[in-house]
């Protein structure tokens, strides 16, 4: 009893009042309980579960880590190509000449490895897909703010007409809306862009300025045929010289961007005869002019269909070149061209003559007449001979509509 008194009294001395000294006790007798529990385990199962404790979070981060680096990586890349995109328009502004900066292999190398045919296929079949009726306004009215479409041109301007998202890109226009030009020898085959135009040198054709693609490499090898009268090439001037059919002709070319919001039929830019017609099944990367200025020969990596043929000044060649989403190119004539399809393997190509006994002339064409179109927006690329007096009526950038003068004589 006095052993307790004193134990109390000391408490007191000390400050610990007795409610605080009775939690003390529990909390100490609560601890050598655990402790006490945790040493009746056995020691190779808590070592076990004590490695499941540590490495399961370690698995689940190192699982989770490369999502996070791939999003913060892609995210900064594709910001800073902005922001040299943004450069690049703020120097052009004070009228300063720019050097393009090429991808490296790598970086095409893995663009052509994300699966843009498959992902076009996909995107095409989700453009057939019938809208209901109360959701084609809102829908179709968002694709005309985003891309400034021009709905006063359309043959129909009711946006309830157009049953799925691949009839209204395809939409026609009014016979009114776009008179062809009949004072030029060559007109726009298209709405669209100029990215450039000029004379074909040393066999290496522009896409934009200072970026260029070779010319046989985008037309392929002029293989001897029938309808093709050439012999092999053996070298660039002779390939050059196979297509140059007139003394004193120059080889001539214009490259034309259509963007999603443009009319998206292409017509026949002047009066000529259609003989050939060869596929290249190959990527479906994307044509827009940042990308044109960044990849070299973009498009002969592309899928594009080239159709060949003459006119009043000896060789001419219409080519349309796909590009992401437009996985479909129609030949309105050509129901034999079927466009990314898995069955055709990258790399290779396909001819088809439209010369045969029957049609020794080959397919004529119409100036201004309906020549095939585009599931979205892609290139139209045109090859011709013409007499070096010919002169382009265009300037590099401007915007131009279908039927209106590319130049003349």
């Amino acid at each position: 009893m006095a052993m307790s008194v004193g134990h109390r009294c000391l408490r007191l001395l000390r400050g610990v009042t007795p409610w605080q000294s009775s939690l003390h006790h529990y909390e100490n007798s609560a601890l050598s309980h655990f402790l006490q529990s945790l040493q009746k385990l056995p020691l190779r199962a808590f070592c076990t579960d004590t490695r499941k404790i540590h490495t399961a979070p370690a698995r689940t981060l190192f699982r989770l880590r490369p999502l996070p680096i791939l999003l913060a990586t892609g995210g900064g890349y594709a910001g800073y190509r902005q922001y040299e995109k943004y450069r690049e328009r703020e120097l052009e502004k004070l009228g300063l000449e720019i050097p393009p900066k090429l991808a490296g292999h790598w970086e095409v190398a893995l663009y052509k490895s994300v699966p843009t045919r498959l992902l076009s296929r996909a995107w095409g079949r989700l453009n057939q897909v019938e809208l209901p009726h109360w959701l084609r306004r809102p829908v179709y009215s968002l694709y005309i703010w985003t891309f400034g479409v021009n709905m006063k041109e359309a043959a129909v301007e009711d946006l309830h007409h157009y049953r799925n998202l691949s009839e209204f890109f395809r939409r026609k226009l009014k016979p009114q809306a776009r008179p062809v030009c009949g004072l030029h020898s060559v007109i726009s085959p298209s709405d669209g862009k100029i990215l450039n135009f000029g004379q074909v040198k040393n066999c290496e054709v522009e896409q934009v300025k200072g970026v260029t693609y070779s010319l046989e490499s985008f037309l392929g090898p002029r293989t001897y045929m029938e309808d093709l009268p050439f012999p092999p090439a053996t070298s660039c001037d002779s390939f050059k010289n196979q297509l140059v059919t007139r003394e004193g002709n120059e080889l001539y070319h214009c490259v034309i961007y259509l963007a999603p919001g443009d009319y998206h039929c292409f017509h026949s830019p002047t009066d000529w005869t259609v003989s050939h017609r060869r596929h290249f099944p190959g990527s479906l990367m994307s044509v827009n002019p940042g990308m044109a200025r960044w990849i070299k020969e973009l498009f002969c990596h592309n899928e594009r269909v080239v159709l060949t043929g003459d006119w009043k000044h000896g060789f001419f060649s219409l080519t349309a070149v796909g590009a992401t989403n437009v996985g479909s190119i129609r030949i309105y004539f050509d129901r034999d061209l079927h466009t990314n399809s898995p069955r055709y393997s990258k790399g290779s190509y396909n001819d088809f003559s439209f010369v045969t006994h029957a049609n020794k002339e080959g397919i004529p064409m119409r100036k201004g007449e309906h020549l095939g179109e585009f599931n979205l927006g892609s290139t139209i690329v045109l090859i011709f001979e013409a007499p070096k007096d010919f002169d382009f009526k265009l300037k590099a950038g401007q915007k131009i509509h279908f039927g209106e003068a590319l130049g003349s004589l």
